[in-house]
C-alpha cells in the first residue's frame, strides 16, 4: 500500500476589520462648568443700613450675559432678576431698594446691594446663575437687628404707664385744690389770721365782709376792737 505523505495544513488566525467609521475615536466636548461661591454666607445688619450680599463665580468668568437671580428663599420670590444687561420684575417690597453691582460682573462677581434694610428682610437668599446649559447657586443668610426694639421690655412699658398715671393724678389734684381754694376765698373763708382780742392763730370762718378800723386792722364782726 502506497503511503501518501501528509503535510500539516497551516492554520491562520482569523482577522477582523473594523468599519472605517469606528477606527478613530471621536472626542466628546464637555462644556466648561462653574460654581457659585458665597465668600460671606452669613451677613448681619441694623435696620436702616445698606447691605451687600456677595457671591461670585468659580472659576472666574464674565457674567454679564448670564441670567442672574437673587431669590428670597421663604417665598421663592425674585428679590432681583438680571438678564442680558436688563433688570426684570421683582417683588413689590424690594422695588427701588436693590441693585446688582454691574461693575463686578466682568470679574464674575454677582453682588447685590439692598438699601435701607428692614426687619422683614431677614432670612435666606439664593443666588442663581444660568449660562447656557450650566447652572449653579449659593445661599446667603441675612440677619437684620433692631437695637431699639431690644431696649423696650414689657416691665419698662408697665412702669412708664404707672408713672404717667401718678403724674397725671398729681396734676389733677393740684388743679382741683387750686380751684377749691379760689371758691373758698370767694365765699369769705380765710387762713392764717389772728382772731382779734384772743391772740390765737387759726382759721376764721365767716360769710360776712371784714370790717376795717381806722388803724388798718381787720376785725371779725361782733368782736369789739381794742384801742
Amino acid at each position: 500500500m502506497e503511503h501518501t505523505p501528509t503535510h500539516p495544513v497551516p492554520l491562520h488566525a482569523p482577522t477582523f476589520t473594523q468599519p472605517p467609521s469606528h477606527r478613530l475615536a471621536v472626542p466628546y466636548h464637555c462644556p466648561a462648568q462653574f460654581r457659585v461661591v458665597a465668600p460671606s454666607p452669613h451677613v448681619t445688619a441694623i435696620v436702616g443700613q445698606d447691605v451687600v450680599l456677595r457671591c461670585q463665580l468659580s472659576p472666574c468668568k464674565d457674567a454679564g450675559s448670564s441670567d442672574i437671580r437673587w431669590i428670597q428663599q421663604r417665598s421663592s420670590g425674585f428679590v432681583h432678576h438680571y438678564q442680558n444687561g436688563v433688570d426684570l420684575e421683582q417683588m413689590e417690597e424690594y422695588k427701588g431698594r436693590t441693585e446688582l453691582l454691574r461693575d463686578g460682573l466682568s470679574d464674575g462677581n454677582l453682588d447685590l446691594r439692598i438699601t435701607a434694610v428692614r426687619s422683614s428682610d431677614s432670612g435666606s437668599y439664593i443666588c442663581t446663575v444660568e449660562d447656557g446649559d450650566n447652572y449653579a447657586e449659593a445661599v446667603v443668610d441675612l440677619e437684620v437687628s433692631d437695637p431699639f426694639s431690644q431696649i423696650v421690655h414689657p416691665w419698662k412699658v408697665a412702669l412708664a404707664v404707672v408713672i404717667t398715671l401718678l403724674i397725671g393724678s398729681f396734676i389733677v389734684s393740684i388743679v382741683f385744690l387750686h380751684r377749691k381754694r379760689g371758691e373758698l376765698r370767694a365765699e369769705g373763708w380765710s387762713t392764717g389770721r389772728c382772731c382779734a382780742g384772743t391772740g390765737m392763730v387759726g382759721v376764721v370762718l365767716s360769710s360776712a365782709p371784714w370790717r376795717h378800723t381806722g388803724g388798718g386792722r381787720e376785725i371779725f364782726p361782733g368782736i369789739p376792737s381794742s384801742h
